[in-house]
């Protein structure tokens, strides 16, 4: 019985460079993805460096007035607690397990009946290549012995515009959202004007994504405030009461509300834009230190007065 293929010679060279094209882009993508595990892995020595040149940094901290007007303010948390607020992590689930090392340990000297609460500002998907170990981490048994408060991040915000509308999906990449499909077993679209591919990974994240996860995403809290402090995860909008902000505001404000002098009724927690060191004056307080490429994930300590930071 002899043996028969369908089709002309053309369409078959065709059917053949296609699939070879397939598998070079394949190879080329896993190339990649172990490059820049390399990468991290450098960033992470060279951290000051690499965070001088490449993070948007701001000025280099408060002025001798600002400091002055910081001390005068006296802002507190409530006695009985320890209260700590964690920068954006964006997919740097190893980081994440190194600094909760450190403040679990700070939190074990706490008083018999004192509190120790965490507030994770957002943004802790994409850009990195660990944002599902991320969302496993948090949601799972290691954060038992906090009271724990997670805010949503305008990388969040993206993650669930796109897992209802795939035309996001080259909006998302463009700020590290095929890193988070990565992260979930799903090879990105080749190119961002690949719609049909860009459906199809949609298809593809709803059905492999956890109903946990889902659940997390979906309730992620606007603010939160403790004492003198509000917690966001980008900063307010100047001029608005508290509860007349908005997401666009509370997610994505950057320059309006770190270029504005003006005071709010309590200092400012927040990240969204990365520093190279963390920053307090006396209307805020940065701690995005722009984890996922300096290798530096800090946390602020708040107790009574006392203004503390820690940093991988």
């Amino acid at each position: 019985m002899g043996l028969y293929r369908c089709g002309t010679p053309g369409q078959i060279q065709v059917s053949v460079l296609s699939r070879r094209t397939s598998q070079l882009s394949d190879i080329m993508y896993g190339a990649w993805r172990a490059v820049m595990d390399r990468v991290y892995a450098v960033y992470d020595k060279v951290s000051g460096a690499i965070a001088a040149i490449e993070l948007e940094t701001r000025a280099d901290g408060p002025s001798a007035a600002q400091e002055k007007a910081a001390q005068e303010r006296r802002s507190r948390v409530p006695e009985g607690m320890r209260v700590y607020a964690v920068g954006d992590i964006h997919g740097r689930a190893d980081l994440l397990k190194r600094l909760m090392e450190t403040i679990r340990a700070d939190a074990a000297l706490r008083a018999e009946g004192e509190r120790a609460i965490l507030v994770f500002l957002g943004d802790y998907v994409d850009r990195g290549f660990q944002s599902k170990d991320v969302i496993d981490y948090l949601l799972s048994d290691s954060l038992a012995d906090f009271e724990v408060v997670f805010l949503k991040g305008n990388h969040e915000a993206a993650f669930l515009e796109f897992l209802s509308d795939p035309a996001f999906g080259p909006e998302w990449a463009r700020f590290g959202g095929a890193e988070t499909l990565t992260s979930y077993g799903i090879r990105p679209p080749r190119t961002r004007t690949q719609m049909e591919e860009w459906t199809a990974a949609c298809e593809a994240l709803n059905e492999k994504l956890p109903a946990e996860h889902r659940n997390f995403l979906a309730q992620l809290d606007q603010h939160v405030v403790i004492g003198d402090y509000v917690f966001v995860h980008a900063g307010l909008r100047p001029g608005r009461a508290l509860e007349d902000q908005v997401d666009d505001d509370v997610l994505w404000i950057r320059d309006t509300f770190l270029n504005d002098n003006g005071t709010f009724d309590q200092v400012v927690v927040h990240g969204h834009t990365p520093i190279s060191a963390p920053y307090r004056d006396h209307r805020r307080i940065g701690v995005d230190t722009g984890a996922y490429l300096s290798g530096k994930l800090t946390a602020v300590r708040l107790m009574g007065e006392d203004i503390n930071f820690v940093s991988t």
